[in-house]
């Protein structure tokens, strides 16, 4: 009998202890069926994003984010970039962007010579590395996000990935692509404009390139983020072209902007600006730099979006783990 009673206190406790096994085994097969091994490692490695009604004044928004939303989205004119050269074709600075004088953002900017850097369009659809895995992987002294991607981490706009042809084949594009090589030579990086070219034949005999949307600054000097709703804030990075051909890559600090106020923003913020092209926005827009004993290391931690007429912001049900970065552009020495 006492034996029979032993047993049965173990069976419990046994159980009980497999409680939690048989939950992460049920939580690891939902999410392999929804997004794969992205999915999976997104959830182990980094933990899960929701998205959670807010009110315009909520505590968890930023004080850049709240202005934003009640309608102070025109900055005060920027301030001249002060850029710091780093290494031989890189530089930083940081744009500070104010409002009324009050600081609500700023711009984390890299300025690149493709001159003396390789650039390259990757894509590790299994969801396993950070800003940091890209860099020690790759030895580039810069990287930043890429473009969108799907929920099994494959790129959702047409890319090419070291001379491989990825994402989907039939797109319609009407905004910009990132493209090294081609008609611009074997080494040429630069931004085109698609509003009246076909993205097959801007792609066409490149080794590196990304499609992505909205075009912030276009070859009319206009940007197209027009009709996007303006509450849709979150932390943003983008790509642009100066006069002088150097790549341009930026990363905002907070979520002050939505797409059309940073269209808007762009063209007055001094940095000689020929083209803009935005790029996949949120926790996921990461900058990462090392340099001549300079280092950044940054990624977004809001998104807030409008959902069936509410108000909702992304956030961790764990923490603000790095995000996983299925796509990534990466500038690598020459």
């Amino acid at each position: 009998m006492i034996w029979t009673r032993v047993l049965r206190r173990w069976r419990w406790i046994a159980a009980l202890a497999l409680c939690p096994v048989l939950v992460a085994s049920v939580a690891v097969g939902i999410a392999y069926g929804k997004g794969g091994w992205y999915a999976v490692n997104v959830m182990l490695r980094r933990g899960a994003n929701v998205w959670g009604d807010v009110a315009p004044d909520d505590s968890r928004l930023s004080p850049g984010i709240r202005l934003s939303l009640a309608g102070r989205r025109t900055p005060d004119a920027p301030e001249p970039a002060r850029w710091r050269r780093i290494a031989t074709g890189l530089e930083v600075a940081e744009l500070p962007v104010r409002v009324g004088g009050r600081p609500v953002d700023a711009l984390l900017l890299s300025r690149i010579d493709p001159a003396r850097y390789r650039f390259r369009v990757l894509n590790r659809p299994a969801g396993d590395r950070d800003v940091g895995d890209w860099m020690k992987a790759t030895g580039a002294s810069l990287v930043v996000n890429g473009s969108y991607y799907g929920r099994h981490g494959t790129p959702d706009t047409p890319v090419i990935s070291d001379g491989h042809r990825l994402g989907p084949a039939s797109y319609q594009a009407a905004h910009g692509a990132f493209v090294v090589g081609g008609s611009g030579g074997p080494g040429g990086a630069r931004l085109v404009d698609l509003a009246a070219l076909d993205w097959r034949r801007a792609l066409s005999g490149t080794s590196q390139a990304m499609v992505s949307y909205p075009m912030l600054l276009g070859a009319d000097g206009h940007g197209r983020a027009g009709g996007t709703d303006e509450r849709w804030l979150a932390n943003r990075s983008f790509l642009g072209q100066d006069g002088a051909g150097r790549i341009i890559v930026g990363t905002t600090r907070d979520a002050y902007f939505s797409l059309p106020s940073l269209a808007a923003f762009l063209p007055r913020a001094g940095l000689d600006l020929r083209l803009a092209l935005n790029l996949d926005g949120g926790p996921v827009a990461c900058q990462k730099v090392s340099a001549g004993g300079y280092r950044r290391d940054f990624c977004g931690r809001y998104e807030l979006a409008v959902h069936g007429g509410r108000l909702q912001l992304l956030w961790p049900l764990v923490d603000f783990r790095r995000s996983a970065l299925p796509m990534a552009l990466v500038a690598v020495p020459r």
